[in-house]
């Protein structure tokens, strides 16, 4: 029996010995690692806090949760920085910073384009990707209204390698008629720059009922959709024309985010005057007026700006092949109905904005 009381003591001993050994370990590999990262820092230049930014601020946003639970104050100070600032110095500056071998990595955006459908959405984001300091997500990746149960984690994996300077956009324009996206994207980051494309929502409207009739032969008229049993009643249920009552949606995204955080491309604009409306938005970036008239060349066969160069390609080329495909032919007089439905709407809407885009 002493003998077994012995042999309980000496495992506690070795048990506890062990333990004392790992955590020795432990500690030790800590130094080495902060020892490491002090010489690789030196060697890169990069400052300090950029790097906490990349470390520290990104691991504890994506391990919050996304319900919307966290205090919002909290969330809030864990958001990246702002870093489009660090441009002023000229568009050198991230370049040095490449040529210095420091590696691009995976943010969170801090720049959304959450919609209209059928707006010119596709066409601003292949116009700002001209900028070096932009950096987006090449296809609707759908996280805040499809994909938010996946996390944070998930959604930066999508998103393309950037360097300090650079910022992350992403563009999906149903989260802009979704009616929980907002609170989702102010629980990733209260102070994210909205970008909205809106057009006149009956040309929209058209123009969205157009791009599923070419992919489906059997497809009734718009007018037989546009409006209920055939009578003068506007379908507000029908998607297309919902999602043209840009006020309501508006109003929504307004309880979240001040006016100050939004950006409102006239589509109309976009195709006639791509340059004024591009320098809108590098203003409202903060980011250098790069993307400028010789980026562009009028195609009179679509009817739309092409570009010079891209970001994937060196030669002249348009949009996809089904940009500028020609509308159906819709009664005048359902176009008239509908236009006389939107007016009021449309007015309550230039309000909001604060802009007029003359769709009469």
């Amino acid at each position: 029996m002493e003998l077994r009381k012995g042999s309980w003591k000496i495992a506690i001993l070795v048990c506890a010995l062990v333990i004392y050994l790992w955590m020795l370990f432990v500690d030790h590999s800590h130094v080495l690692t902060d020892i490491s990262q002090k010489i690789t820092l030196q060697k890169t230049r990069v400052p300090s806090r950029s790097v906490l930014y990349q470390s520290s601020d990104r691991s504890r946003i994506e391990d919050m949760p996304p319900d919307g639970r966290t205090d919002s104050k909290k969330s809030q100070s864990l958001l990246p920085r702002n870093v489009s600032g660090t441009l002023e110095g000229g568009i050198s500056e991230y370049q040095t910073l490449k040529q210095q071998g420091l590696l691009p990595s995976r943010q969170l955006p801090t720049a959304l384009i959450i919609g209209v459908k059928k707006g010119g959405t596709r066409a601003l984001l292949e116009f700002l990707r001209l900028h070096p300091a932009i950096r987006a997500a090449g296809s609707e990746v759908h996280f805040f209204d499809h994909h938010y149960v996946k996390g944070f984690r998930w959604y930066r994996r999508r998103m393309p390698p950037t360097l300090i300077g650079q910022i992350t956009m992403e563009k999906t324009p149903s989260y802009f008629v979704t009616s929980e996206v907002p609170k989702r994207v102010k629980h990733m980051n209260p102070g994210m720059k909205l970008i909205v494309v809106v057009r006149d929502p009956v040309t929209r409207a058209i123009s969205d009922y157009t791009q599923v009739k070419s992919k489906r032969r059997k497809m009734p008229r718009f007018e037989d959709l546009a409006f209920l049993n055939g009578s003068k009643i506007v379908d507000t249920s029908w998607m297309p024309l919902k999602i043209g009552v840009y006020v309501r949606h508006l109003e929504r995204w307004l309880q979240y985010f001040p006016l100050s955080q939004f950006l409102f491309v006239s589509g109309e604009r976009l195709i006639a005057d791509p340059v004024t409306e591009v320098t809108r938005v590098q203003d409202f970036l903060g980011l250098k007026r790069v993307i400028c008239e010789k980026h562009f060349y009028f195609n009179a066969t679509k009817g739309f700006p092409c570009l010079l160069k891209s970001e994937d390609r060196a030669t002249p080329h348009c949009l996809g092949k089904n940009k500028g495909r020609s509308h159906p032919y819709i009664d005048p007089m359902a176009v008239q109905r509908l236009r006389d439905f939107y007016r009021p709407f449309n007015q309550r809407f230039y309000q909001l904005a604060g802009m007029d885009f003359g769709w009469y």
